[in-house]
C-alpha cells in the first residue's frame, strides 16, 4: 500500500506532509479529506481532488478538527490523505438521509457491497441528522455481524449547526457513505478507549424516546443535568462535551458514553448521538486530562501491530468533546499513539460527533461517544 497525505489551505495545495516512495497520483484508489465544514463550503474541493486523483474513490467529510501525520492538530486547512491498494478492491455506496432512511442504506450495502471477500466497511455519516444507534444496528443486522465495521460521525467544529459529507462530489447535509474493503490482502486492526469518570449516584432511565432522553429518574432530564452543570449549564449545548453520560442497558451491561447533540428547553428534553432506552441506568461523568491522554495510548496498545515493511495508515476518529477537555494539551493525545505504533505508520484523521469501531466484545462494530478510536489498514 502506498500513501499521499497533503495539505490544501484554500484551493493551494501548502505542501505534502508525507508520501510513500513511488506513489502515483493516478494509481490512487481512496481519498479521504477532512477539513472543518466552514472551510469546505468556501471553495469546491471535489473538482480539485478529482482532478489531482482521477481514479480515486472521493470522501470529503466536515469535522470538529483534522488530524495529520506531521503537524498532528490542524485547524481551517483541509487534509487530503490518498491511498494506493495493490492488491485490494474497493467499493462505495450512499445514501441521503434526509430522503431515505437507514433501512435504505442497510439494503444498498446488502445489495452492493456485502459479498463473500468483503473484509471491513468504512463509514463516514453526517452527524447532525442521524440516529447513530440506529445507523450501526442496520449495519450489524446487513452483514450479519460478521464484517468489522469503523468510522464516525462528520463534525462541525464547535458549532452543532450542520455536517456535510460526499461522495465523489462536493459535500452535502444529509449523506452516509460506506466504503468497502475486498480481498485477502487487506488488513486491519483497531483499538478504542474514552478515560472518562463516573461522578454521582446511578440512575434509571424513566422516559425516552430512542435518542430522545425526556426523564431520569422521577426528574425531568434537563433540569437534572443543569443541577449537575452549575455554572456550564448556560452553555448548554456545547458545555455538555464537558460532562457526558455514561449508559447500561442493564445492570450487567458494559457501560457506553453517549453525547448530547441538543436540548429542548421547552419539553425539557436532551438528544442524544446514540440511543437511552428506557430502564437503562445512566451516570454523569467528567473528564481528567491524563486519563483521556492515557486512554489514547491504552487504545493503540490494544491493536496487535503487524511488523511489515510496507507503510501502515492509521486512522484515528476521536471526539470533539475530547478536544475541548483537553485543550492546549490536544496533541498529546495523538503524540502518545504515534510513539506507540510502527515508524513506518502514517497517521491521520478527525474530531468527530461519535465514533464506530469494533470492541473485544463486538466483532463487528458498536458507536461510541467521547472515545479515541484507531484503526490500522495495510496490505500484504
Amino acid at each position: 500500500m502506498k500513501i499521499q497525505q497533503v495539505l490544501f489551505e484554500g484551493t493551494n495545495e501548502v505542501n505534502t506532509l508525507v508520501a510513500t516512495e513511488g506513489f502515483d497520483n493516478s494509481k490512487a484508489h481512496l481519498v479521504l479529506a477532512f477539513a472543518e465544514r466552514t472551510t469546505l463550503e468556501q471553495s469546491s474541493y471535489y473538482s480539485i481532488l478529482k482532478n489531482r486523483y482521477p481514479n480515486a474513490i472521493v470522501v470529503i467529510c466536515s469535522t470538529s478538527g483534522q488530524i495529520s501525520n506531521n503537524d498532528l492538530i490542524v485547524d481551517k486547512n483541509v487534509v487530503v490523505t490518498a491511498l494506493e491498494f495493490e492488491k485490494t478492491n474497493l467499493k462505495a455506496v450512499e445514501v441521503d438521509i434526509l430522503k431515505d432512511d437507514i433501512v435504505v442504506l442497510g439494503q444498498k450495502i446488502k445489495e452492493n457491497l456485502f459479498t463473500d471477500d468483503l473484509k471491513s466497511i468504512l463509514i463516514l455519516s453526517e452527524g447532525s441528522f442521524v440516529n447513530g444507534t440506529e445507523l450501526i444496528n442496520e449495519l450489524i443486522k446487513q452483514t450479519d455481524a460478521s464484517v468489522p465495521i469503523f468510522g464516525g460521525l462528520a463534525g462541525d467544529e464547535y458549532n452543532f449547526e450542520k455536517t456535510i459529507v460526499g461522495l465523489n462530489a462536493e459535500p452535502e447535509q444529509g449523506k452516509i457513505v460506506a466504503i468497502g474493503f475486498y480481498g485477502d490482502n487487506v488488513l486491519f486492526g483497531f483499538g478504542s478507549e474514552g478515560g472518562w469518570s463516573d461522578f454521582g449516584p446511578e440512575r434509571e432511565v424513566t422516559s425516552s424516546d430512542k435518542n430522545v432522553l425526556y426523564k431520569i429518574g422521577d426528574k425531568l432530564a434537563l433540569d437534572l443535568y443543569k443541577e449537575y452543570l452549575g455554572k456550564y449549564a448556560e452553555e448548554l449545548p456545547g458545555s455538555s462535551l464537558y460532562f457526558p453520560l455514561s449508559m447500561k442497558e442493564n445492570a450487567d451491561s458494559k457501560p457506553i458514553v453517549r453525547t448530547i447533540l441538543a436540548i429542548d428547553e421547552e419539553k425539557k428534553s436532551m438528544t442524544f448521538a446514540g440511543n437511552i432506552p428506557e430502564g437503562s441506568f445512566v451516570r454523569f461523568m467528567k473528564g481528567n486530562l491524563d486519563k483521556l491522554i492515557d486512554a489514547s495510548y491504552d487504545a493503540a496498545s490494544k491493536i496487535a501491530i503487524r511488523k511489515s515493511t510496507n507503510p501502515q495508515f492509521a486512522l484515528m476518529i476521536s471526539c470533539v468533546g475530547r478536544k475541548i477537555v483537553l485543550g492546549n494539551r490536544i496533541e498529546e493525545e495523538i503524540e502518545v499513539v504515534k510513539d506507540l505504533l510502527n515508524q513506518n505508520t502514517i497517521i491521520g484523521g478527525f474530531y468527530s460527533y461519535g465514533e464506530i469501531s469494533p470492541t473485544l466484545e463486538n466483532v463487528s462494530c458498536e458507536l461510541h461517544n467521547q472515545t479515541m478510536t484507531i484503526t490500522i489498514i495495510s496490505e500484504d
